[in-house]
């Protein structure tokens, strides 16, 4: 008799790609898909998609293509936070689609409600306005809804009775799916309502006890810090763990992916590597502004200490250095007594990134075996939708995986040790200039 394989699908709306997963009840990728996009930012004060394309074609391609072989007995979503995007009565965007970090969100209530703000004046007589997870809904199954975490990122907008009428019409924002009920069905298949990539991320990861520290290394570099009790620190954010007593400590940096690719586009990502860990320039990695710990849109980033004996090598190595301090800088706030390092996300891939990110935190550094964390959380959600599992999302955790570990490098971790104070230095006084 051969065994029914339960398989569900993720899908993560990214900054520059979709990608969906068909997974089986242990978690295994049975198909996967990635469908790369742009980002409309011809200033760092733009930040935009073609949400037509990005929040809807390409869901349902990429979620079609991996359905494809398979009896799919449930869909789910993750999306990056916030962002915002104006429809007409038929669910189809009408403006660009604005993503976190915008101008527009500039706002002293608050991100979302400046995004809000600036499409109903841009589109006034727009049908709805929906973040990502919405327009993807109804492009899967018809119904626009996002779930309960989703809806907390829209705050003051969304409250404790649900959307608030004094800031806008609930008719006009999505259905708001306070459960894991169906929102809807496609080709019979179960769709959970949209959720937010970093929740989806942790769920899976397997950074669960005190001392671990997630680092979601994409376009966003995002550090959280497992610990006892409720701890809080300035420019940090504090979040709830989804196991009991624990909570997670840090936020999000534009020192990831963004920032990254600009340097490798910019020395043509040398194959070559440094000759001495004591001969490295200091980047300064705030490429479009700084989201925690310092909070400031117009921060720009600055290549400090270069000189004739640096080449491509040499600071296309300092990048992802400064990227591994911005995790050492948080850590350093929040207090913590940090164990090791849990790295997932697509940067995962590059092995110069995971190296430079253990030598600088000089912590070990355990890198997931399946990159696409953000999408196997939602297929784990589809589950629980599905009936396949409890409502107990801290059972994910039996999905989490270890592809390798990376250890720090002694001399590199001493180097880091000695250039982190002026790295820091160098960053305090990018933002002393910036005022």
């Amino acid at each position: 008799m051969t065994e029914t394989v339960e398989v569900t699908v993720g899908i993560d709306i990214g900054t520059t790609s979709v990608k969906a997963v068909a997974v089986d009840e242990h978690g295994g990728v049975l198909a996967r898909a990635r469908i790369p996009h742009t980002v409309n930012a011809p200033t760092p004060a733009v930040f935009e998609h073609d949400a037509a394309a990005v929040w809807a074609t390409n869901v349902v391609e990429a979620c079609d293509t991996v359905s494809a072989e398979h009896k799919v007995a449930g869909i789910g979503l993750a999306a990056m936070v916030p962002s915002l995007v104006a429809v007409d009565a038929n669910g189809t965007p009408v403006s660009p689609g604005i993503l976190y970090g915008d101008h527009r969100g500039h706002h002293p209530d608050g991100e979302f409600v400046g995004f809000l703000r600036s499409l109903e004046q841009a589109v006034p007589n727009a049908h709805a306005y929906w973040p990502a997870q919405a327009v993807a809904s109804h492009a899967l199954c018809g119904a626009a809804a996002i779930d309960a975490v989703t809806a907390m990122t829209c705050l003051p907008v969304f409250g404790a009775d649900g959307w608030d009428a004094q800031w806008c019409d609930p008719a006009r924002l999505p259905e708001l799916a306070m459960g894991s009920a169906p929102v809807g069905y496609r080709r019979d298949a179960p769709v959970a309502a949209g959720t937010v990539d970093a929740l989806a991320e942790q769920l899976v990861a397997g950074a669960d006890s005190p001392g671990d520290v997630l680092v979601i290394c994409g376009t966003t570099l995002i550090t959280w810090a497992v610990v006892e009790g409720w701890p809080e620190a300035e420019g940090l954010w504090t979040i709830p763990h989804l196991q009991p007593g624990l909570a997670a400590i840090g936020g999000p940096s534009n020192a990831g992916g963004l920032f990254l690719e600009r340097v490798r586009a910019l020395t043509g990502d040398p194959a070559d590597d440094p000759s001495h860990p004591d001969r490295l320039p200091l980047w300064v990695p705030y490429i479009r502004g700084e989201r925690t710990p310092r909070h400031d849109p117009d921060l720009r980033a600055a290549l400090v200490g270069l000189d004739v004996g640096h080449g491509p090598a040499e600071v296309l190595a300092a990048a992802y250095e400064a990227a591994g301090f911005v995790v050492r800088h948080h850590l350093d706030l929040a207090g913590t007594a940090p164990e090791r390092i849990v790295a997932v996300g697509g940067g995962t891939h590059v092995q110069r990134w995971m190296q430079a990110l253990a030598d600088a935190a000089n912590l070990p550094v355990d890198v997931a075996a399946i990159p696409e964390g953000a999408a196997r959380g939602a297929a784990w959600l589809a589950r629980i939708t599905a009936g396949l599992e409890s409502s107990d999302w801290a059972e994910a955790r039996r999905w989490a995986r270890t592809g390798h570990r990376v250890e720090p490098r002694p001399d590199w971790a001493e180097a880091c040790n000695r250039r982190y104070p002026q790295w820091r230095a160098a960053c305090d006084s990018q933002s002393e200039a910036a005022q």
